[in-house]
């Protein structure tokens, strides 16, 4: 070898190094993921949620459950009490704040309490103390909200509720606290939404055929519960783009959710899918909160990496994040409500694997971790029960029955649905159900005509007008039609066609015999 060979080859090897040590030159290491961002847009949407359930509350709780109700709650304590054989075990079993107060009163001012607390955190102010006392005062209006407040998302509010107070700090209520976000309780929110959607997708797969065979979508749109003014346009969309949309159904229920516990580009891919999802499935028709709802357990799965693009400029957490501390007891507290969840997820994950599985179900008295589902059987026709009154002296013959306009279920072929949602007329929704069922399986519905025979303005307020604004009818009946949406561009206008298939109620008048014997059998004292 060459003297001068040695030389230049120890100075290239130099220069190498010197490459390979110049830090611009290198490979930035990738940065680990912080959810400062995450926390806040999770609390927003929260607060959102509760203060729309909690205005919900506020305007339908004292005639759902008032004393003068259609399931007066001053009727229903006591029968708890009853079976579980005393006023404490009727409170471990069903815990709510009404057991101290049950008065209309309470029924008032607690829900309007619980949307001031709501209003707070969407201004940006939460804490430990706030949450817990949202996720109190709304469970306990769902344990006493009877058939009311028996849907799935009621429970899963509470979830998400109750996970959301180990998300903030205990007594700091700003923004941006210098306690960074518990990295657990983020885990604990994808779980969620892992359940959620696995859950919703292996009912459907259970149920139906309908999924399975693609057609799910070909129904959906005119048989769910409270159609929106998009609803026909899906409805009579070509059946190939339908059965696309089962696909989709499926690819954020069933794949996706996989990968809410992956890398970064993998969570975030599969977090946008599912929030599109959910807010496509919002378009389409009224479900209340629910879709709202359950994307916030979503929103877990993006960092302040993705937010950092689309949050405004003044949403700074810079200073935060420099000034930051660690919290023992925070972090402690995160790891206690791990090991809760993780104790309490087997049975709710033992019936994901069950044959007959459930759709909606808690299995603690706290509703901390629920089994959750939806539409795992969808109806091939809407049936809708219409109330009907007339003045006439006999119920009998050629007589002129006038409807009674729910606030959102299609009564009048002639209207377009409205958009309500996430706003929940209750009565609406358990009209959609009693529809599939007889006046028997839902007795409050003989409270419901017993009141508006006599003009009762709790009854009336589920209804959109009066239709015997000076006197009461004289006989009250409801009657079952099946609803079709009418084809676009008809000769009418018409938005629903409809056809008489059977009285769901006989008529019934004020001075009917039968009144005393149906008033006593369920204690309503309102004659």
């Amino acid at each position: 070898m060459l003297p001068g060979t040695v030389c230049n080859s120890a100075r290239f090897a130099d220069n190498l190094l010197s490459v390979e040590a110049e830090p611009s030159l290198q490979k930035p290491a990738r940065s680990k993921p912080t959810y400062w961002l995450t926390r806040f847009v999770i609390l927003r949407l929260l607060g959102i949620v509760y203060a729309v359930a909690f205005l919900v509350a506020a305007q339908q709780l004292l005639p759902l459950i008032g004393s003068h109700g259609l399931l007066p709650l001053d009727h229903f304590l006591p029968r708890v009490q009853a079976y579980y054989g005393s006023p404490w075990d009727g409170f471990r079993n069903v815990p709510s704040l009404f057991w101290l107060n049950g008065s209309d009163t309470m029924l008032l001012v607690l829900p309007w309490i619980g949307f001031a607390l709501a209003c707070v955190v969407i201004a940006g102010f939460a804490n430990s103390i706030v949450m817990i006392l949202l996720w109190a005062l709304y469970m306990s209006i769902v344990h006493v909200g009877q058939d009311w407040y028996s849907f799935g998302w009621e429970t899963q509010l509470l979830e998400t509720g109750f996970l959301a107070i180990f998300l903030v700090t205990l007594l700091d209520p700003r923004p941006f606290p210098r306690v960074a976000p518990p990295i657990v309780v983020i885990w604990l929110f994808r779980w969620l939404i892992f359940r959620i959607m696995i859950g919703s997708a292996l009912i459907k797969l259970r149920g139906d055929p309908c999924w399975r065979e693609l057609t799910a979508l070909f129904y959906y749109f005119e048989t769910q519960p409270i159609p929106n003014p998009l609803s026909r346009w899906f409805h009579f969309l070509p059946h190939p783009l339908l059965q696309a949309g089962v696909l989709w159904n499926f690819l954020a229920e069933l794949i996706a959710p996989w990968f809410v516990f992956w890398p970064r580009i993998a969570r975030h891919i599969a977090g946008s899918i599912v929030i599109l999802f959910l807010v496509s499935i919002a378009v389409s028709g009224n479900l209340s909160f629910l879709n709202w709802l359950t994307i916030i357990p979503a929103l877990a799965c993006f960092d302040d990496s993705f937010w950092s693009r689309l949050t405004p400029k003044f949403l700074k957490t810079g200073k935060a994040v420099q000034n930051q501390r660690k919290s023992i007891a925070a972090q402690a507290a995160a790891i206690g409500l791990a090991c809760l969840v993780a104790w309490l997820s087997w049975e709710p994950v033992r019936n994901l694997f069950s044959p007959h599985q459930s759709m909606n179900r808690s299995f603690d008295p706290l509703d901390l971790v629920n089994t959750y589902g939806a539409f795992g059987t969808i109806g091939r026709e809407r049936l809708n029960v219409v109330f009907q009154g007339t003045d006439s002296d006999s119920a009998i013959g050629a007589v002129e029955w006038k409807d009674y306009l729910y606030q959102a279920l299609p009564v009048d072929v002639q209207e377009m649905p409205v958009q309500v949602a996430p706003y929940q007329p209750h009565l609406d929704w358990q009209m959609w159900f009693a529809a599939m069922g007889t006046y028997n399986q839902y007795p409050w519905t003989l409270h419901l005509v017993w009141k508006l025979l006599h003009n009762d303005p709790v009854a009336l307020s589920f209804f959109r007008s009066n239709p015997f604004p000076d006197h009461p009818p004289r006989y009250i009946r409801a009657v079952l039609y099946k609803y079709s949406f009418a084809a676009p561009g008809n000769a009418d206008g018409a938005w629903w066609t409809r056809e008489f298939q059977d009285n769901w109620l006989p008529p019934l008048s004020a001075d009917d015999p039968h009144w005393d014997s149906i008033l006593d059998a369920f204690g309503w004292t309102d004659r």
